[in-house]
């Protein structure tokens, strides 16, 4: 084949691929979660990638219909999910008679979005989601363990973490209180991207709006509250007598209760009304990880209160909680500002090098190891001195050498390339060397 019929090789944008050792990293780190998410009785799901139109987009419409990824196959209209609480609603509404409620879930896998890519969006990503969904109703004990649960992944994961926590229905009755009830989704939308646009912008937006100046100013008052739990709450619970506004308050002092009693580190949240969350299917609490240290990350976990899971495809409530790790995203971050442990070359904890005609016997021997941990025997045509230079440059942390002698008196030569100290001990007695040394 000439030069000139050679492809480029390259990769789509927007498409993660990390090199096998970051790779490594990456699992662990999705095992670290889905432990989380076990230890909390949560099951697994696996909805499929592919999903019918009509119901992947039956509640989406604006931004994401111009996102997804569509085609026909034959005369099938044809998605590729683009988050993975549509697929879980269909599934509810098509189990709902056989499922045991509280119905906790998890999914771990891939979405695709066929945005812009950029810095920090991907159009192929791994979400990690978890949520409890209830029969008619859902109790707020299920919105303490979802805090609980963020809380215990990113302890896992070894990431400092503040969940900044609210409830839309503080801010819902607290716009009606002011007379705005037809314009309370507006001025939500103005509100929840004071971030982005400033301060001057958001007022500007509100007077727009028809609000008066004296609500302005009260509205971005109120919003930019944030601190410990108790503190807030005494400053915020008699600013409205709106029935829709005590409700919230009511919630977040029971979530409270049981966040106090699942011995949440407070350190590690704080109640702050500006958190939102722009989705329209949020109809209570709602919350927003950050890593305080990088507030430039933006939200690292979200997630909140939905009543009306399944309203597209059956009659039935189903009021549910969940929460969202956008997990490439992270790891993306973690990854480029360096905040990774140290990030290993190879997932072998020992090489087994045949001498002269051993290879059956490395194998045996590899069988018996790798009961134990990860281990493999260099079986190329390469001299000694290349297959040691090779284990040392993986840093692979012991070598077996296996000549005619070792074979013979069941004695081998381990060597431990950390520190270089050699033994020759039995295949036992090499076990619990290379066991302790963990």
């Amino acid at each position: 084949m000439n030069n000139s019929s050679i492809i480029k090789p390259r990769k789509l944008s927007g498409f993660m691929e990390l090199l096998p050792n970051q790779q490594l990293i990456f699992d662990q780190m999705i095992e670290k979660i889905k432990s989380v998410y076990l230890k909390h009785a949560f099951l697994p799901l696996d909805t499929p990638v592919l999903e019918l139109s009509e119901i992947l987009l039956a509640k989406s419409g604006g931004e994401i219909d111009k996102e997804v990824y569509r085609f026909n196959k034959g005369e099938t209209d044809i998605c590729m999910r683009y988050d993975l609480t549509v697929p879980l609603a269909r599934f509810v509404a098509m189990n709902s008679e056989i499922l045991h409620y509280p119905f906790k879930r998890f999914q771990i896998g891939k979405v695709y979005r066929g945005e812009r890519a950029q810095k920090g969006r991907f159009r192929e990503f791994v979400q990690c989601d978890a949520d409890i969904i209830g029969n008619g109703e859902l109790s707020l004990v299920a919105d303490a363990e979802c805090l609980k649960m963020v809380d215990e992944v990113f302890e896992k994961l070894e990431i400092d973490i503040v969940n900044q926590i609210s409830n839309r229905n503080v801010l819902f009755g607290y716009i009606e209180g002011l007379g705005y009830k037809n314009e309370i989704k507006k001025i939500l939308t103005v509100l929840d991207k004071i971030n982005k646009i400033g301060i001057e912008n958001a007022k500007a937006e509100l007077s727009d709006l028809g609000v008066d100046q004296e609500n302005i100013e009260n509205l971005i008052d109120i919003i930019q509250k944030h601190g410990k739990f108790s503190d807030i709450l005494s400053k915020i619970e008699s600013l409205s007598s709106n029935p829709t506004f005590l409700l919230g308050i009511n919630q977040l002092k029971e979530v409270y209760q049981y966040i106090k009693s699942m011995e949440i580190n407070e350190d590690k949240i704080e109640l702050n009304l500006s958190i939102i969350r722009g989705q329209d299917y949020y109809t209570g609490t709602v919350f927003e990880a950050i890593i305080p240290q990088h507030k430039e990350f933006g939200t690292v976990c979200g997630g909140g209160r939905y009543d009306n899971l399944a309203t597209y495809f059956t009659d039935k409530k189903f009021p549910g909680v969940g929460l969202s790790i956008g997990f490439t995203r992270l790891f993306d971050l973690l990854l480029s500002n360096n905040m990774l442990t140290q990030i290993p070359t190879t997932n072998v904890t020992l090489q087994i090098i045949p001498l002269g005609d051993t290879i059956k016997e490395c194998l045996q021997l590899k069988e018996y190891f790798a009961n134990y941990f990860v281990c493999e025997v260099s079986y190329e045509e390469r001299s000694f001195k290349a297959k040691m230079k090779d284990a040392n440059k993986k840093e692979i942390p012991f070598v077996i050498v296996v000549g005619e002698d070792e074979v013979k008196t069941n004695v081998y030569s381990l060597k431990d390339m950390r520190n270089s100290i050699q033994y020759n001990l039995s295949k036992e007695d090499c076990l619990k060397t290379i066991l302790n040394s963990k």
